[in-house]
């Protein structure tokens, strides 16, 4: 999982003159969308604008505002030719000194986000589920490894939650709400357990097994027998990382199905996000 608290209280810490460049406005296509910040210290930066030849633009303007003792400036950028960029939109920028109400604003808001990432579950530590949780390490996702073998689990990355569990569908009754699920154990009839219980949790916006068309239909025809819901074998990612490329290297696997795990949390969040707006919408027109 990547948390940025820490990593932004660490930049704090050392950076006492720091300045924050937020983007105020967005006008046409620009590397980055319109509240997004990062902080400037005299040898250190924290976050991303974008990068490219606005982020230098901006980094160098901020470091001479430190130098001269200056609080606060606004850039008025357009992301052309001008500047060598061919994104063709035109972005506003405020910089201004991250005082002590400022930097406790920005710590808490960072540990919102970082508060509000998915959890991923990743069932089985064999070669497919060591190499997603590797990937999935990089990324904005809390990320869980769960297996019965404690010897499969020794050597995975300090940032990854990792447990031993005698039965890991009961992890699934507990998960925290939203929480993605990933099916890789050992056993086949496990896999068949594990996916039983995720297809119940509809808040879940992934339920992913790996396996082939054949241990689709197989799982489907126990599914049904077992009194599951025939409508939830529609949520059921099997096989995963499904692009067309037959390619079954594990690291492959991993980063296909790496991507489309974040997609479909991306989609799951883009219609919390649009739902949620409606129903402000709501509440202002009196409906």
């Amino acid at each position: 999982m990547t948390l940025r608290s820490p990593t932004l209280i660490t930049f704090l810490a050392q950076n006492p003159d720091a300045i924050v460049a937020e983007l105020t406005s967005v006008r046409g296509s620009s590397p980055r969308e319109q509240g997004t910040f990062m902080l400037v210290g005299p040898g250190a930066i924290f976050g991303t604008i974008g990068g490219g030849a606005l982020e230098y633009m901006v980094i160098d303007h901020a470091r001479r505002l430190i130098a001269n003792g200056q609080a606060s400036a606004a850039m008025d950028v357009p992301l052309g030719p001008e500047i060598g960029q061919c994104c063709g939109g035109r972005v506003g920028v405020s910089l201004y000194y991250a005082d002590a109400g400022l930097r406790a604003d920005l710590a808490a808001r960072i540990a919102a986000e970082d508060a509000a990432q998915t959890h991923v579950y990743i069932f089985g530590a064999g070669n497919v589920g060591r190499a997603l949780a590797q990937m999935l390490a990089l990324l904005p996702v809390y990320a869980h490894v769960i297996d019965t073998r404690i010897d499969e689990l020794i050597g995975l990355l300090q940032n990854v939650d990792v447990r031993v569990v005698p039965m890991p569908e009961a992890v699934v009754r507990n998960a925290p709400q939203g929480s993605a699920y990933v099916i890789l154990t050992h056993d086949h009839a496990l896999d068949f357990l594990i996916a039983f219980e995720a297809l119940k949790r509809l808040d879940s916006p992934y339920v992913g097994m790996v396996g082939s068309r054949t241990k689709r239909a197989r799982f489907a025809s126990w599914y049904r027998a077992e009194g599951g819901d025939p409508l939830a074998l529609d949520r059921l990612v099997l096989p995963i990382g499904d692009q067309g490329l037959g390619d079954k290297r594990p690291e492959v696997i991993a980063a296909l199905a790496a991507a489309e795990i974040m997609v479909h949390i991306g989609r799951r969040e883009a219609r919390s996000v649009q739902a949620q707006g409606s129903r402000q919408l709501g509440a202002v027109d009196g409906r």
